[in-house]
């Protein structure tokens, strides 16, 4: 994985050091930071035993209990030979609750219900109405806090249980049983995946060569977050289309808060592309449009696909034989580039590149430590507390009033 930044930051290393140090010491407290070497004979153990007639994994969960698995799995199931189908319950929405269930047999699948506090409205709504389907309880497995009211409910039915690590939080789970164990099921190299994930913890935190880019960019976000307040994330790879979903929960419920010593809201706004089908949509809002947004591409260095143009001329069209023999690789890569260059060529938005060698893995395991360590970064920078969410809390507590007021007893 390489990052380049095509914006000034002359940061002093005072600077760079006061965020470096604050970095370290949050590390003692904050569980995501050590995921990477985590014992997961556990969880191996239990996807190397399963029931080989079962050949879909279903996932009950939304937000941070979702996505960064979905996101890895998408990335990798195109060029991968995945071991099983995975599915993911993310909404109460009856006609994709509706669709979901057409495309799973019940009987060859397994399902997991993930819901860290235990008591997700949504994740539990959908779960009640599967079990309805089929209570067969060992056909589920619980990942949620020790503990918790789904934890005591799953050892008193006799299913499978996972407790989350201590102070890791949902959108910050994936490397977690959360991510790993559906993950695992479905056939995916969980050791890859973290070893991708070590990878930038050590290069970041023993003075490696993605450091310096790191908090520069960090930096540079934080001191500019009220004139640059978006930041666009324009993947070019259709496969990273919900890495770009992971992204903007990650950047959106981490970034957009209150700050911890004054009384500002302050946040960066998240947005995912993918190149280059949006190219022909919000491009021309970058190009000419209000200069408050910083761009970020991610590239894939090399897709492994031989995929070419046909060398046929067709009638009317013979201008566009200069795509001839020309394999897609090639002329994605020249896609981004020209974008980048037009980009460039304004003079006044901030770019920055994360090129990502091919699509297996560690390269994906590396991406998402590399966004965990960024929000991190950024956070501390603008004040705020990364890890908490009470501006989504204040939404579940007003459900859970209207529940009650229905006439349902919800208990916290």
């Amino acid at each position: 994985m390489k990052s380049k930044l095509h914006f000034k930051s002359d940061f002093s290393t005072i600077d760079k050091t006061k965020l470096f140090n604050a970095i370290e010491k949050e590390k003692e407290s904050i569980g995501y930071y050590n995921l990477p070497e985590q014992n997961i004979d556990e969880i191996l153990e239990y996807a190397n035993n399963f029931d080989e007639n079962i050949d879909t994994v279903v996932v009950i969960g939304i937000g941070g209990s979702s996505l960064g698995a979905k996101a890895i799995y998408e990335f990798l199931k195109p060029s991968n030979n995945l071991k099983r189908k995975l599915y993911f319950f993310e909404s109460t929405d009856p006609i994709n609750i509706n669709e979901l269930l057409e495309k799973i047999e019940i009987l060859k699948s397994h399902i997991f219900v993930i819901s860290k506090s235990g008591t997700t409205v949504e994740t539990m709504a959908v779960f009640k109405y599967l079990y309805s389907l089929d209570s067969t309880n060992s056909r589920y497995t619980f990942i949620t806090d020790s503990g918790s009211k789904l934890d005591k409910f799953a050892n008193k039915i006799g299913s499978k249980v996972f407790n989350l690590p201590k102070n890791v939080g949902g959108r910050f789970s994936v490397l977690s049983v959360v991510g790993l164990l559906p993950l695992a099921l479905g056939g995916v190299d969980i050791k890859a995946l973290l070893d991708g994930a070590l990878k930038i913890k050590e290069s970041f935190f023993n003075d490696g060569y993605l450091k310096e880019s790191l908090l520069n960019k960090a930096l540079f976000y934080a001191k500019y977050h009220t004139t640059y307040n978006i930041n666009c994330l324009f993947a070019y790879s259709q496969t990273l289309k919900y890495f770009a979903e992971w992204y903007v929960q990650l950047w959106g419920e981490s970034l957009g808060k209150k700050q911890r010593h004054s009384a500002f809201n302050v946040g960066v706004t998240p947005i995912g592309l993918i190149g280059p089908k949006d190219q022909h949509s919000f491009l021309q809002l970058i190009m000419e449009g209000t200069r408050d947004k910083s761009i970020t591409f991610i590239k894939i260095d090399d897709f492994h696909k031989s995929l070419k143009i046909p060398n046929i001329s067709l009638p009317h069209l013979e201008e566009l034989d200069i795509l001839n023999d020309i394999s897609f690789s090639d002329l994605i890569s020249m896609q981004s580039e020209s974008v980048l260059e037009a980009l460039l060529n304004e003079g006044d938005i901030p770019i920055d590149e994360i090129i990502i060698d091919e699509v297996n893995e560690e390269s994906i395991g590396e991406l998402i430590y590399y966004y965990e360590l960024l929000t991190s970064l950024v956070g501390e920078l603008i004040d705020v507390d990364t890890y908490n969410q009470p501006g989504v809390e204040a939404g579940k507590i007003i459900l859970k009033q209207k529940l009650q007021e229905l006439g349902f007893r919800f208990q916290d």
